[in-house]
């Protein structure tokens, strides 16, 4: 099978095709061939030597990617929910090495969920980490959101455009932090406010707010405080909560914490649900082939990129 291999990080010139034997499966595994592949911000930043690069640096042949849609060609002989010819999808072994960026991928059965008929191979890969993320932001990392007046920044993003749709779905007050060419697409999703980050100050813009879901980190980290009342919480998930950001939230009263989303197919059966009643839907920008993986990692890296990029595996 064609797999792509990372030797060492750098930019997307270590991204090298290669021919590897299919993957052994374990008795809980299930032998997956690939439909779709989706990427995320996570992807760019380990073949960079930075994400989860340190957690998986010691492995001499890195398969990135843990997006993924296909069909089941074989199963474990101690796997009960799925056979083969189902059509499954999930984010897998997260945050281990998920190798999907292959033809064929060995996934643990409790990582993945069937695929609803109602959508492609193409939206079910999007629909993975980053719905995930969202999914599990708003109702394992808090209790309820009902009622509560949730901001949401990058909302016209992969995770953020999830976010939108979940928050909504789960009865938050949404307000969405985009550019002014996204106020539509973000109003759209269900966001009940739009707030142009460009030429809006967010600390003028909107306060006293109960939740703040932060995918882009830094600044935005000390900027996102200053929107929350007291009692409230943020939710930060590309980097961790400094001991000066970490002061300051406790001096204002405010919950303050870092969130890495965990593959789980339990989850994966509630974002399936969501799915198949068209209660969410994914938005993808661009489809790529899977020989214009390189391609697909430079236009990630942009940070411009609205809802998700996908790869399709031909077969």
């Amino acid at each position: 099978m064609k797999a792509i291999i990372v030797k060492a990080p750098g930019g997307v010139e270590v991204l090298t095709y290669s021919e590897q034997p299919l993957p052994a499966i374990a008795a809980h595994e299930v032998l997956v061939k690939v439909k779709a592949i989706s990427i995320n911000p996570v992807d760019v930043k380990t073949r960079a030597g930075k994400g989860m690069y340190g957690r998986l640096k010691e492995i001499h042949k890195l398969v990135l990617g843990w997006d993924v849609a296909g069909i089941i060609v074989r199963a474990g002989n101690a796997v009960k929910d799925f056979k083969e010819g189902d059509e499954v999808f999930g984010m897998v072994n997260f945050p281990g090495h998920g190798q999907v960026y292959a033809e064929y991928v060995a996934a643990p059965a409790s990582h993945l969920a069937l695929k609803p008929a109602n959508i492609s191979f193409e939206q079910a890969a999007a629909s993975t980490l980053a719905a995930l993320t969202a999914w599990q932001a708003f109702t394992k990392q808090v209790k309820d959101i009902k009622g509560k007046k949730v901001l949401i920044h990058a909302a016209a993003g992969g995770v953020g455009h999830f976010a939108v749709q979940i928050a909504r779905y789960l009865g938050a007050h949404v307000t969405g932090t985009a550019s002014a060419e996204n106020r539509a697409f973000v109003l759209n999703l269900g966001a009940d406010n739009h707030i142009d980050y460009k030429t809006q100050k967010l600390e003028e813009a909107v306060s006293d707010i109960d939740l703040v879901l932060d995918t882009i980190g830094g600044d935005n980290i000390n900027r996102s405080l200053e929107m929350l009342k007291a009692g409230g919480t943020l939710i930060s998930i590309p980097s961790g909560l400094n001991e000066e950001v970490t002061e300051k939230a406790r001096n204002k009263g405010v919950n303050g914490f870092f969130f890495l989303v965990e593959s789980d197919g339990e989850d994966m059966r509630r974002i399936a649900h969501l799915l198949q009643e068209g209660i969410i839907r994914p938005y993808i920008s661009h489809v790529y082939d899977f020989s214009q993986m390189k391609e697909a990692h430079l236009q990630q890296e942009t940070g411009k990129t609205r809802g998700k990029l996908v790869i399709r595996i031909p077969q």
